[in-house]
């Protein structure tokens, strides 16, 4: 599988990031895990690497790649024993500057992505709500245009990035009566008068930053809408089938380090006499999870070879993020179980990754509703297509 999808440019990248993440970032996941704060020099250290630049032009510091230099990226990040800051680098990445890149002017290009794709402005994606959260078309916030300014007014929740970010991309109302099709897209600054954001305190990713933010009569300046108005959820839908797979991915990434690690761990603990990497009952266990966790893999790679082409792979990528969380939740619970009692201390990974594990099921869409998307194309033959050609 690798020779289909990866040269040895990836393999190189890999060993790379490998080292990188090693030497820069491992020594301080204990202590972002604990304060619950990722200093800021690390964003630069990425950009500095190119990491943020990855899948950008190169017109704005980008190194405008396939896909897979992406998935190296973010599955080596589901190995160093923190899904939060993982989550902190791609939200920031894969979020916020998917959209300053597809739906930004000229404008927004040079003062946002390419300081962004640099580390030195950190961003966010501002979508779902304390009344709404899979319910995107539900929302309560609204924009009203007053001469060359937007006023903004409402609340965002469950915002990775959202006390740390420099700058948010919101999404409000414009014309509410409208329902979804009067749903705009924004760039606002957090500095300004009216934005507030309070830190939530977490099950899992601990290390990284997940806020409540209220916005009080915020005023933007017309120009900071982005793409055109009423087209906010096309532009949201259009970015769905990248943030399932990047879920998907990440799902099992971290299961495979599950695995990898209890393996390890088997084959040292003795039990009765032997190794418990000879129990029978779970040799089996474990090959099951091993061979679950490949057939995604393989599924996921193929879905983002189809993407990189160019495809639509909103239902790929909808089954590839179902499925994957699920599996990973399954294999890093059983992974737990074969360590026993230690299983259950904070100094082992794999309690850690339970809890960071759990998230996978519920962010970017709850695996009820994409069950419900799929049901519509599977059962209902309901053809979705790109929202914006």
């Amino acid at each position: 599988m690798n020779s289909i999808y990866f040269t040895e440019e990836h393999q190189a990248f890999r060993e790379s990031l490998k080292d990188f993440l090693q030497k820069e970032v491992v020594p301080h996941i204990e202590k972002w895990e604990k304060t619950g704060t990722i200093d800021r020099f690390i964003w630069e250290k990425f950009g500095e690497m190119g990491y943020f630049g990855l899948a950008y032009p190169e017109a704005y510091g980008g190194l405008d790649l396939d896909l897979f230099y992406t998935v190296i990226f973010l599955e080596e990040l589901q190995k160093i024993k923190s899904s939060g800051f993982a989550a902190a680098m791609w939200a920031h990445s894969y979020l916020a500057m998917t959209h300053l890149n597809a739906e930004g002017d000229e404008r927004i290009k040079q003062d946002y992505l390419v300081p962004s794709i640099a580390g030195k402005k950190i961003g966010a994606l501002c979508i779902s709500e304390p009344f709404g959260g899979s319910d995107v078309a539900g929302m309560r916030t609204n924009a009203v245009k007053k001469g060359d300014k937007y006023i903004i007014n409402g609340s965002k929740t469950f915002i990775t990035n959202g006390v740390y970010a420099d700058y948010y991309i919101v999404a409000a109302k414009t014309n509410p009566e409208l329902g979804n099709k009067g749903i705009s897209i924004f760039l606002m600054d957090t500095n300004l008068k009216g934005v507030s954001a309070v830190k939530l305190d977490k099950l899992g990713w601990r290390a990284s930053d997940t806020a409540e933010i209220a916005f009080d009569n915020v005023e933007i300046p017309a120009e900071n809408l982005m793409g055109e108005e009423g087209k906010g959820f096309p532009y949201i839908m259009q970015h769905f089938a990248l943030e399932r797979l990047i879920m998907a991915i990440n799902a099992h990434a971290r299961a495979e380090y599950a695995i990898d690690y209890t393996i390890d761990y088997m084959s040292h603990r003795e039990a009765f006499g032997k190794k418990i990497s000879k129990f029978q009952a779970l040799r089996h266990t474990l090959v099951e999870h091993a061979t679950e966790v490949e057939h995604c893999k393989v599924f996921n790679y193929a879905a983002v070879a189809r993407l990189d082409k160019g495809e639509y792979v909103v239902k790929e990528a909808t089954m590839a993020k179902l499925k994957s969380t699920k599996v990973a939740d399954e294999t890093i619970y059983s992974c737990l179980q074969m360590l026993g009692g230690y299983g259950y201390m904070e100094e082992y990974p794999l309690a850690r990754l339970f809890r960071d594990s759990r998230l996978g099921p519920i962010g970017g869409g709850t695996s009820e509703i994409l069950k419900e998307i799929l049901g519509k194309m599977i059962i209902d033959n309901q053809n979705y297509e790109p929202a914006v050609k």
